[in-house]
């Protein structure tokens, strides 16, 4: 399987694994590191400039497939830039402790708390999205916000899986599938913040998923659906100085084997 790394604050170096990858990218197709640290206006908020250079920076890869990393959750919105990519009909599954469906505060720049609306917006292969491990009371602010707009089409085409729905004894697969109608195909994007913290260490809150759960609903899914691009974020903020759950060296050292273990899992589905 493709992987593309894309480096925006210079945190995959603390990682071994991600060393790795950046040394064979100069040697192997199959890999492509992309150093977006000099491109400015992409933290948090991705202003036009900084989408057009970025997209400018995939097309010279050349390859739109695969596994993309890139860096942490100030940078979901590429999981936008990514799927418009996408030439066919398609449900976009996303696992994240927020719901990422803000509307644009700032004239329409793309951001990391408001790519997926944008997607849903604006990408005419879209079917549909499923949120999983979302903040309770972030999916009710969220219905009640375009339920009070009247924009119940946006909401139709919406499945939220509530972090408080998770642990139980239903498999999250079966959440997923009981309630999506999903496409024959299917986008993953893993924000690694829909976690817990003894599974990674992230720049946002996190949530509760384990990641026994998290690889039995995507290997469920990939059994039944062509999967068409898995976008993984969630690193450490790059001046992270630790918190009550890590330490810098425990955090890096987390995520390291958190990544090496998804690329496995993921290259075996």
């Amino acid at each position: 399987m493709f992987i593309t790394v894309q480096d925006f604050t210079g945190v995959y170096a603390e990682q071994p694994f991600m060393r790795e990858l950046r040394e064979k990218s100069a040697k192997s197709a199959d890999i492509h590191w992309l150093d977006c640290t000099k491109i400015v206006g992409t933290d948090c908020y991705c202003d036009d400039d900084a989408v057009k250079a970025i997209n400018e920076m995939i097309d010279s890869a050349g390859t739109t497939t695969g596994i993309h990393f890139f860096d942490n959750g100030n940078y979901h919105y590429m999981s936008k830039l990514w799927t418009d990519r996408v030439q066919e009909p398609f449900s976009l599954i996303v696992f994240d402790h927020h719901p990422d469906m803000q509307p644009p505060r700032f004239g329409g720049i793309l951001s990391c708390g408001g790519w997926v609306l944008e997607v849903l917006e604006n990408n005419e292969f879209i079917q549909n999205v499923v949120i999983i491990g979302v903040k309770d009371e972030l999916v009710e602010t969220v219905r009640e916000e375009f339920s009070q707009a009247g924009d119940t089409e946006i909401l139709n085409k919406v499945i939220f899986v509530k972090e408080s729905e998770l642990g139980k004894d239903i498999p999250l697969s079966s959440f997923v599938n009981q309630r999506s109608g999903l496409s024959s195909n299917i986008y993953l994007s893993i924000d690694k913040d829909a976690l817990a913290p003894a599974y990674a260490a992230t720049n946002w809150d996190q949530g509760s998923l384990t990641l026994d759960a998290l690889k039995e609903c995507i290997s469920t899914l990939a059994a039944n659906h062509k999967i068409l691009g898995i976008d993984i974020c969630g690193e450490r903020a790059q001046n992270f100085e630790g918190d009550a759950n890590h330490t810098v060296q425990e955090a890096d050292s987390l995520n390291d084997s958190l990544n090496r273990e998804l690329v496995e899992f993921l290259n075996n589905l």
